[in-house]
């Protein structure tokens, strides 16, 4: 079993500013100083534009050479497939650079994260008899981004974004969310999982358990984690989830007075 995450001390990011806990010999680049984590990310990818595009045509060369070296070896034409190969390596350094950065466009606020989430769960449960309710309120608790209840169960799902090097990983019993406990971000989806099943199964009479779900918008995510009773993945999985892990087996007059009671009792959000 894996230990604690390692906290590394006196790192300098690239974009020129120390991290907490770094050396109080360098001093902070004055252009950087005091702006958020979002806009130094940005400042910091604008500035190297001209880089990647340099490696990039070095990574394409590369692709040609050998498209050139299998051509020969194959009996094919170099020329054609050398210019093949280095258009194809090229194609897919940009678009691998591409999809890094779009990955953290909800963190850095360009996107938001319940629209993505949403629609993903919309496209992908509703033919299989899932009901998806977005941007719900717990009466005297806390709100919901979506609530899905379908023939295999009843999920919350919350929609979170860290930093693109935040790693999210579980050891031993707990959850950790970079460098520090996700307890918290656990404690309260799992709290009003349970306060939105016991509210449930008071106005429907039918006996209900809830799983909370986090959506991860950025950081780094493998694929899922669980841990202290929440499960954290990324967005394009939680549908998968959800559909090859069913916790009932509701039937259709079931799962229609659910959804119905549901979006009876939770106030819609603005």
């Amino acid at each position: 079993m894996a230990g604690p995450p390692t906290f590394f001390h006196d790192r300098i990011e690239p974009w020129g500013f120390v991290m907490p806990g770094g050396s109080i010999y360098v001093t902070p680049v004055d252009q950087v100083h005091g702006l958020s984590p979002q806009v130094m990310y940005e400042q910091f990818w604008l500035k190297e534009v001209a880089h990647r595009r340099k490696m990039r045509g070095v990574k394409a060369a590369v692709g040609l050479v050998v498209g050139v070296a299998l051509a020969y070896r194959f009996n094919l034409s170099p020329p054609i497939l050398g210019l093949l190969c280095g258009l194809l390596v090229g194609a897919a350094d940009a678009f691998w650079t591409w999809r890094e950065y779009d990955a953290t466009a909800v963190w850095r606020g360009k996107r938001r994260g319940e629209t993505i989430t949403g629609r993903l769960l919309r496209r992908r449960l509703r033919r299989a008899g899932y009901h998806v309710l977005d941007g719900r309120a717990i009466p005297g608790k806390a709100s919901i981004d979506h609530l899905v209840i379908g023939p295999g169960g009843i999920w919350v799902v919350d929609n979170e974004a860290w930093h693109p090097e935040t790693e999210i990983a579980r050891y031993g019993d707990r959850l950790f969310l970079g460098e520090k406990y996700g307890t918290k971000t656990a404690k309260a989806l799992v709290e009003v999982s349970e306060s939105l099943a016991e509210v449930l199964s008071r106005e429907t009479g039918i006996p209900v358990t809830i799983e909370p779900l986090l959506a991860v918008h950025g950081g780094q995510l493998r694929r899922s984690v669980t841990a202290e009773g929440l499960t954290l993945l990324k967005p394009r999985l939680v549908a998968r989830w959800i559909k090859n892990g069913p916790r009932a087996d509701f039937d259709d007059a079931q799962v229609e007075v659910l959804a119905r009671t549901a979006a009876r009792v939770l106030r819609r959000m603005s």
